[in-house]
């Protein structure tokens, strides 16, 4: 006779797995649109825009070529995160889609703890441009601002953003939308007075040789591109609070897409605000830090207190970016930890409030540190130092999953593969080629390190290729599997 129960019929199992801290399903579909588009758009063309102009040829509207090459490569890329995301809804993304994708067993296991060891500089690096940026602007406020006044504000803003996000994801989720307004606020009166007072001849005013196809202008090219795609980053901000979607087979994919259309005709319409009526040459070359140019555009048509108002949305807008990716990235180390791949202490969720507390204030405090670097090298760096692992990996991970893997359940399967992932994978290439020898360094070098490391961990903690056997599954997100199954065997 058997005697084994249904899961329904083990109550008290069940209430002891459901009151554990575990993360909880309540972003949706605007939810997690507002912390993509907040994420991209604060750190983007606000901060970067004299990096960007001043990339080919010697500077000019040439270099908005950039936004093309981005959009090329991010759009076709932003399909196989759609893909991946759906398909595997769980928090950490990159980490869980290289883990599952190269086999957790072996290559897998390298792949994710690659992924790991270089997003502990990539993302606070990435993060970190925000908060130099919310010292630029502000800058056009308090002018006389010295140098380690900008770095207490730099401490007070990270401090102030861990703070927001000490919460309970529900209270996040409404958070994001009011930011997120604010965002729209600042964007719409930019556009609005670019579209008013637009001037062509100043907005397509080409130097000589403009387009002198060359070496040098491809160099160029790829710079722009690369702070392009830099700008852009974070269409994919919702497959790491995979696990924190609604419905996440139909929100993921439609939060990435919306995010890059919407994101793509944005940066193009604030970019020629700026430069219809801001002769390009005032800001060109950029500066260190480069100037607050959207802010002195304000200025020069509405005067001082139309700007002042502005500046600050502007703020309030990199604020918000600040908190949208702090958010996603503070669940990576907590993924890898729960998988037995990371420190333990990362694995821990605040015992009321449900997040991942101690994760969130280790990338909170590597970010402050690292916003005392020169922009244009954080920008640099931080790109370089994921394209080869989380990014070219990535799109491995899926074409070996689509090949190994043919039933897999997929809710949303990209348009025309593999040509998406073929032209995702070739874009990555002509950024990686054309990078400078520094930031390319820097990639490199961390990932010879990642390795050693990775050698290093497995000889310790006896797994591949140290060992015959299967590495210990370790997962939090397993404890509570193992209560089912264990109510199964009764």
């Amino acid at each position: 006779m058997n005697t084994r129960l249904p899961q329904s019929e083990c109550p008290a199992k069940e209430l002891e797995a459901s009151s554990k801290p575990h993360l909880e399903r309540r972003l949706g579909l605007l939810q997690v649109t507002a912390l993509n588009m907040t994420n991209m758009i604060g750190m983007g063309p606000f901060i970067t825009i004299p990096l960007l102009m001043s990339t080919i040829n010697g500077g000019g509207p040439q270099c908005m070529l950039g936004w093309l090459v981005a959009i090329l490569i991010t759009i076709p890329d932003g399909m196989v995160w759609a893909e991946l995301g759906a398909s595997m809804p769980g928090t950490g993304g990159s980490y869980v889609y290289l883990r599952e994708g190269f086999g957790r067993e072996k290559w897998g296991q390298m792949m994710a703890f690659l992924f790991i060891w270089q997003f502990m500089l990539s993302g606070p690096l990435e993060v970190s441009t925000a908060y130099i940026g919310f010292v630029q602007y502000l800058s056009f406020l308090w002018p006389n601002m010295t140098a380690w006044q900008s770095n207490l504000v730099i401490v007070g803003v990270g401090l102030f953003t861990v703070f927001l996000l000490y919460r309970k994801i529900s209270h996040v989720g409404i958070l994001s939308v009011v930011l997120w307004v604010c965002m729209l606020l600042g964007i719409g009166a930019v556009v609005i007075t670019g579209a008013i007072h637009f001037d062509p001849k100043i907005a397509f005013d080409f130097p000589p040789g403009a387009f002198h196809f060359s070496l040098g202008f491809f160099a160029g090219l790829g710079a722009a591109g690369r702070i392009g795609i830099f700008d852009y980053l974070g269409y994919f901000n919702v497959c790491h609070l995979g696990e924190e979607v609604k419905d996440p087979g139909k929100n993921i994919p439609r939060s990435i897409l919306i995010s890059l259309v919407g994101v793509a005709l944005i940066y193009l319409a604030i970019n020629l605000s700026v430069i219809g009526i801001m002769p390009w040459r005032e800001f060109v070359p950029a500066t260190n830090p480069p100037a607050p140019v959207v802010s002195t555009l304000m200025e020069r048509v509405h005067g001082s207190g139309a700007a002042t108002v502005f500046t600050v949305l502007v703020l309030i807008t990199i604020l918000a970016s600040v908190f949208a990716i702090l958010l996603s990235y503070s669940r990576i180390p907590y993924a890898a930890a729960t998988d037995g791949c990371f420190f333990r202490a990362f694995a821990k969720l605040h015992s009321e409030k449900h997040f991942p507390h101690l994760s969130l204030i280790f990338m909170g405090g590597m970010t402050i540190a690292c916003a005392f670097l020169p922009l244009g090298f954080v920008v640099e760096a931080a790109l370089s130092t994921r394209i080869i692992v989380q990014f070219m990996g990535q799109i491995a991970a899926g074409m070996i999953l689509r090949r190994r893997a043919p039933a897999m359940e997929r809710p949303y399967r990209m348009w025309l593969y593999p040509l998406p992932s073929l032209v995702a994978l070739l874009g990555w290439f002509f950024v990686l080629a054309t990078s400078g020898a520094e930031p390319l360094m820097v990639g490199l070098v961390s990932l010879a390190l990642g390795i050693i490391g990775f050698l290093i961990w497995s000889r310790c903690s006896h797994r591949w290729p140290f060992a015959g056997e299967a590495p210990e599954r370790v997962m939090g997100r397993d404890k509570t599997e193992t209560v089912f199954s264990e109510c199964d065997s009764l």
